[in-house]
């Protein structure tokens, strides 16, 4: 095979979408009636999610449904997920909200669409794999911390305030503005708010298979209609919705306003690649399947373009809908794909219905949704867990709650990362002395003599762990700490986990002093990338000596040292 066709068959292995898998595989009735059942029921819990989380972010509610149709449909098509479902998230509240409060709607559409390209290029560059090395304590600090500021921004309609002026987005003000709009409080508004959650935490229990949102929603209207309560509905503040799509167009591509959105872009790209991958992750522990990170990543690019092309917002995995889709029976991505027919027939048929839907019952299921988002318990574990994670944990909570979404995580993943390195750093050991040879076996063979360590000319050391920059520094000085005078030092590297450019640069400036001294260095265990590495730093014979087994070494260094 020739490498061309290698390459060719790499790439197809990675892209592929999983739709064609599962044709290739044999699609047939049976599996088409199940995604079709299974396609229904995710519509019926996305209709009313999708306007709510639209609302929320500060946009009228037919684009979550356009994002949902659109974008859902294309993350299906074309995704690396089986059972993944793409639509409006609640995550992304908080990043649109601030974006159309700065740019407008014009800007959060441009915004939406460069991060398609973004995830695009992050796909298609096979970098989908490193969005896994999030921290969980990032994680979960930034979810709940999410979740709280989906909760604050609901209280307005949870308690039918009026403000004064504009709702702040910051956390504070928000909180001292509907403080201060308390006077405004309206009671059939949270009769509704009340009843509504009240209906979806029932069902969940006594009717789990039932679709407790949608039922919420029609009880909550119906409830508004009949009795004729003073509550804000869609129909008063944004007018009803459209029973069309919009006709595709594109977004203002000035090089002022691109460089203008272009932080919000990169946070979409960051948000919408963590949130899709931990989407699909659930799905496969869910199902046994494995999907194709990098395939999704494309997917989810070309699902943001289009959603932006048709007037829809950020377009994610969603964990909830994707779990509701797996539990439903889905077969493959045609559930999905079938999922974003009926929410276009549903507003076809249903639009002008939309606009007596009371805006309380709405902030109900997001209230809900902030309740199961915010991750109590592991929150909570993770407290208890070790300092160093509840400070990340705690850190990346307060920014994201404080301060800014993107900061919590950049800062969260930096502090993470830190932490990583202290405890590779503090795994790392230096052994010397007869442990370091009696005591262990060597591949198998049998244990050293006792007076190989006991001789004054030869040292033996045995390094063990991660030998990288945050361990060079220890290791370094172990090395240095040598008393007496021998004539060879052997140093087992055999443990290392890993040896980077820090470490060959520490074990080059110890043979450069072992030389100095006029005496040898032998290195045991190097696999070829390392001693690739090492050789870069000018670590070659005679300076230094490479063995593969530690007794060779031992012997050569021996002879070396009654020779001189």
């Amino acid at each position: 095979m020739s490498a061309r066709t290698k390459q060719n068959s790499a790439f197809s292995a990675l892209f592929t979408p999983k739709l064609v898998t599962v044709l290739r595989e044999g699609y047939g009735f049976d599996a088409f009636k199940a995604d079709l059942i299974s396609g229904l029921t995710v519509a019926i819990i996305a209709l009313p999610l999708s306007m709510a989380i639209a609302i929320a972010s500060g946009v009228p509610p037919e684009r979550g449904l356009y994002t949902a149709i659109v974008g859902g449909f294309l993350v299906s098509l074309l995704g690396g997920s089986r059972f993944q479902i793409g639509g409006p998230a609640g995550a992304f509240i908080v990043l649109v909200f601030a974006t159309v409060q700065v740019h407008g709607v014009e800007g959060l559409l441009l915004a939406t669409f460069l991060s398609g390209f973004f995830l695009l290029a992050v796909g298609f560059l096979r970098l989908g794999t490193f969005i896994k090395y999030v921290p969980y304590p990032v994680t979960v600090g930034f979810t709940s911390g999410i979740a709280v500021i989906i909760l604050a921004s609901q209280l307005k309609d949870l308690f039918g305030l009026t403000l004064a002026g504009g709702e702040p987005s910051p956390f504070i003000p928000k909180l001292k503005a509907l403080a201060e709009a308390a006077p405004s409080f309206n009671l059939a508004a949270l009769l509704v708010a009340a009843g509504s959650i009240a209906i979806i935490v029932g069902l969940r229990r006594i009717r789990p298979g039932w679709p407790g949102f949608l039922i919420a929603v029609i009880c909550a209207t119906l409830a508004a209609w009949l009795f004729d309560l003073p509550v804000e509905t869609i129909g008063t503040r944004f007018g009803g919705i459209p029973q069309m799509l919009p006709a595709p167009h594109l977004p203002d591509l000035s090089l002022d306003k691109i460089i203008a959105v272009l932080p919000a872009a990169l946070s979409f790209t960051l948000l919408g690649g963590i949130e899709s991958l931990l989407s699909a992750v659930v799905a496969d522990s869910m199902t046994g399947r494995r999907h194709r990170s990098n395939c999704e990543l494309v997917a989810q690019g070309v699902a943001n373009i289009g959603s932006a092309l048709f007037g829809g917002i950020c377009v994610t995995g969603t964990i909830a809908r994707t779990a509701a889709n797996v539990r439903a029976g889905a077969r493959g991505p045609v559930s999905g794909m079938l999922h974003s027919l009926f929410l276009l027939a549903f507003m076809l048929v249903a639009a002008p219905l939309a606009r007596f839907i009371p805006l309380a019952a709405l902030a109900g299921i997001l209230a809900v949704v902030a309740w199961n988002m915010a991750e109590k318990h592991q929150f909570a574990a993770l407290l208890r867990s070790s300092r160093g994670d509840a400070v990340v944990l705690l850190i990346t909570f307060l920014l994201v709650v404080f301060r800014d979404l993107t900061e919590g995580i950049l800062v969260g993943f930096g502090l993470g990362a830190l932490l990583f390195l202290h405890r590779m750093s503090e795994a790392v050991r230096v052994e010397h002395g007869i442990a370091s040879i009696t005591d262990r076996p060597d591949n198998g063979e049998e244990p050293y003599a006792p007076d190989i360590a006991t001789d004054d000319t030869v040292v033996v050391y045995r390094i063990s762990g991660a030998f990288f920059f945050g361990a060079a520094a220890a290791v370094g000085a172990a090395l240095d700490r040598i008393g007496g005078k021998p004539r060879a030092y052997v140093i087992d590297i055999s443990s290392v986990l890993m040896l980077d450019s820090t470490a060959a640069a520490t074990i080059e400036g110890f043979a450069r002093k072992a030389r100095q001294a006029e005496a040898s260095v032998y290195l045991v265990g190097a696999n070829p990338q390392i001693r690739k590495l090492l050789r870069t730093h000018g670590l070659r014979p005679p300076h230094l000596r490479f063995y593969g087994a530690l007794k060779d070494a031992v012997a050569a260094a021996r002879r070396q040292s009654q020779a001189s």
